[in-house]
């Protein structure tokens, strides 16, 4: 496996003078910390910079004999978040390499997962779902331009970034992602229920793909329950193949026209016809005035607990283990009289999840 981050390193070792084979290690640059999560290729380890005292990021540490024959895939993920800078995605700072590990120092997200802050809503409308999407949109549209393709957008791997009321949303997990310009995508991966009929039916397919997911979690955040379900795979693939879906009442009775209209734009089976990011982005759902303000809670939130159990999906993370360390050094630094050194900066973001042979996060057993 190369060395991750060489060349970055070369350069500044020939600029210094200084022997270029020679690489900083993890431990020059953050002291380690609590274990938030494992996986079956990784652990993440809260960490804090030593050069900035105070400062939390999430350290993801792989193991390279846990990774053979999936160097690949990590290789992949590792590009692709070094090309993508946006507020609502999880950004990679830097990456670290020994004989036996390798570390990647992630934003540190505390804020939960999307469908859990939904359920501990007092109120939650139309309105509330139409901005975590256009967030969503927004950060996808961004990915797009840079030519990635995530394949693999669901709610698990959307979360906030912080336990601010107004916390923005971040995507996660890139595990899947693939260059648009590194060839054809035929290769059938995802989750099912949210994967695109052009990926089930193993046709060549791109960013279109994402813009279907996109639209099977606003149905879901809408209604709390799936667009496609059936317990056999083979007749949940033949519901998405077709784009068999309805606006089952009583559930969708309340919900708007301009709603059931931006759905059926996104999870349209023809792709030619289907909405690119940037066209739902003009769709009055989400520009305009179209998102009703009545409080949809109560139905949403029963529909989510009852179909999302967190039996299947756990955070990788406890928030509370990250809120332990922050407030033990906050009173370590206390009487200073300023600023806590926990800035928000600080409270970056990781993805943690582990799905589909994905090596991007550690998930609780």
């Amino acid at each position: 496996m190369p060395l991750f981050g060489k060349k970055d390193s070369e350069k500044k070792s020939k600029k210094d003078g200084k022997d270029p084979d020679k690489q900083p290690s993890i431990e020059d640059k953050y002291v380690l910390k609590d274990l938030l999560g494992t996986g079956a290729f990784s652990v993440v380890r809260l960490g804090e910079s030593k050069e900035h005292p105070g400062q939390l990021y999430a350290i993801k540490i792989i193991d390279k004999k846990a990774l053979k024959g999936k160097e690949d895939s990590l290789e992949n993920e590792i590009k692709v978040l070094r090309k993508l800078t946006h507020h609502n995605i999880v950004q990679l700072l830097e990456t670290f390499e020994d004989k036996s590990k390798v570390y990647l120092v992630m934003e540190l997200v505390t804020g939960g997962e999307l469908f859990d802050r939904i359920v501990e809503k007092g109120s939650y409308t139309e309105k509330d779902a139409s901005g975590l999407i256009r967030q969503v949109l927004e950060a996808v549209d961004y990915m797009h331009e840079q030519g990635v393709v995530h394949r693999d957008l669901k709610p698990e791997n959307l979360l906030y970034y912080s336990p601010d009321e107004n916390s923005k949303i971040m995507i996660s997990d890139f595990g899947l992602s693939k260059m648009e310009d590194s060839g054809v995508m035929a290769t059938a991966c995802g989750t099912p229920g949210y994967v695109a009929p052009e990926v089930l039916a193993q046709k060549p397919y791109g960013k279109a793909v994402d813009v279907w997911s996109i639209g099977v979690i606003s149905y879901i955040l809408l209604c709390g329950y799936p667009p496609f379900y059936d317990e056999n795979d083979a007749n949940l693939f033949a519901q998405i193949l077709k784009g068999e879906f309805e606006f089952d009442s009583p559930y969708w009775d309340e919900i708007s026209d301009s709603a059931k209209d931006f759905i059926r734009h996104l999870m349209c089976v023809n792709v030619e016809k289907r909405y690119t990011c940037r066209q739902a982005l003009g769709h009055p759902w989400i520009s305009g005035n179209a998102a009703s303000n009545k409080n949809i809670h109560g139905t949403v939130a029963e529909q989510l607990k009852k179909n999302f159990a967190k039996s299947r999906w756990k955070q990788a993370y406890h928030a509370t283990t990250v809120i332990r360390q922050m407030q033990r050094m906050a009173l370590s630094s206390g009487g200073s009289g300023g600023r806590s050194p926990i800035s928000q900066r600080s409270m970056s973001s990781v993805s943690t999840d582990e799905a589909c042979g994905s090596v991007n996060g550690a998930q609780d057993k």
